[in-house]
């Protein structure tokens, strides 16, 4: 089928497309949040974020508040892009089942 070959494998994986889509919905979002938000162990959610990470789709940033320090994600461009074409070929296939 070929709406599949538009699906990217590093958001197939439920927990990085959600954090991807929190990311394109508020900009940047801190680890605690997400870990609140998603309901996942620092471990599982770490290691969905380095994946995104290490496909170029998140940077971070540490920073601190209140003198403890705070990871933020954001969306890289190439990220967005992902998403997007990602996005796209998800509707497809549900338009392909209709």
């Amino acid at each position: 089928m070929k709406a599949l070959e538009g699906l990217d494998t590093v958001l197939e994986h439920r927990a990085r497309l959600a954090i991807a889509v929190l990311l394109a919905r508020h900009g940047e979002i801190s680890f605690a949040s997400f870990k609140q938000q998603l309901d996942m162990s620092d471990g599982n959610l770490g290691a969905q974020l380095r994946k995104l990470e290490d496909a170029g789709y998140i940077s971070l940033r540490r920073d601190f508040v209140e003198r403890k320090p705070v990871t933020w994600y954001a969306l890289t461009k190439p990220g967005r892009k992902a998403l997007d074409r990602h996005l796209r070929a998800l509707r497809d296939v549900i338009a392909a089942a209709g």
